[in-house]
């Protein structure tokens, strides 16, 4: 897809596409005590797929030719991973601190493209770094973490939540990889794939039959999950990344929205300031990549 340098559609597709993110993440947190994780996953993927179709139709085809499925496979694993904690966390954490959380995917970007491609990273990056992790630091405090007793639910979605960043991390430079060689419709194709093909399999094991009502969220979780994406695919084809990255923060003031509205959960000031760090903190990392890469 030819990019347009339309910063402005560019923006308003990745405001778009984060507010039905979060929308997605309060329907998975609306179902989270009743459906399993897995059958999340699996209607996820399954009502994407006609909205992945047509992101790939509109790039240019479909086509599932590859030389590397080994590295699609390896690609589908980590993203299922990733989702999978996702899913856990936004069932265990308030909306709001589960995406915050999420946010820490630039800073292990940082780490692991050392070992993966072989990249030196500066002291302006350890730093910002440093700083993202002092915010993931802050809203454990907030939560109680490591202050006495504490719900282990609550203990192990907030792991699960910066576990969920990791892995997404790994996706994210899995997919650096992959794009040497793939087409960007083979690569997103792949993953709707086999992420839905391996949910389908494990799910007869978990299977909890939902009522009318909670399926037609579940069909609802796929179809905004797609939507989403197609957003996301139109909003980096629109402008260059150091434009349009920034409105993906957005995320955070619709969950909070969305938390309070929905939940009953308003963030107290622990979680704003470490969710302050963590964005700072993603920012900055992707400011000294465009000065690395001599694009600023």
């Amino acid at each position: 897809m030819a990019l347009r340098h339309d910063i402005r559609r560019g923006a308003l597709c990745m405001l778009a596409a984060q507010a039905l993110f979060t929308l997605m993440g309060a329907i998975v947190k609306s179902l989270a005590d009743r459906i399993p994780v897995i059958e999340l996953m699996f209607f996820r993927s399954a009502f994407a797929l006609p909205v992945v179709l047509l992101i790939c139709a509109q790039a240019g085809g479909v086509t599932l030719r590859t030389r590397h499925f080994g590295g699609h496979a390896l690609r589908a694993c980590t993203g299922i991973a990733a989702q999978t904690l996702g899913f856990f966390a936004l069932g265990a954490l308030p909306l709001a601190e589960q995406v915050a959380l999420g946010y820490t995917q630039p800073l292990f970007v940082t780490i692991l493209a050392i070992p993966f491609l072989g990249e030196q990273v500066g002291l302006h990056r350890w730093g910002a770094v440093g700083l993202g992790f002092c915010g993931v630091l802050l809203i454990a405090a907030g939560q109680g973490l490591g202050f006495g007793a504490v719900p282990r639910e609550m203990l192990l979605g907030t792991l699960a939540g910066v576990a969920q960043g990791m892995f997404s991390a790994l996706t994210t430079l899995l997919v650096r990889q992959l794009s040497a060689t793939e087409s960007s419709s083979t690569i997103t194709l792949w993953q709707s794939i086999l992420m839905g093909s391996y949910a389908a399999a494990i799910m007869p094991f978990y299977w909890v039959t939902p009522g009318w009502a909670d399926l037609g969220l579940l069909v609802l979780v796929g179809l905004v999950g797609g939507c989403a994406q197609w957003l996301l695919t139109e909003a980096w084809a629109s402008a260059q990344v150091s434009a349009v990255a920034p409105y993906s923060y957005s995320a955070l003031l619709w969950s909070v929205g969305l938390g309070w509205v929905v939940f009953g959960d308003l963030p107290g000031v622990a979680m704003l300031g470490g969710s302050a760090l963590i964005v700072a903190a993603g920012l900055y990392i992707l400011h000294r990549e465009l000065v690395r890469r001599g694009t600023r």
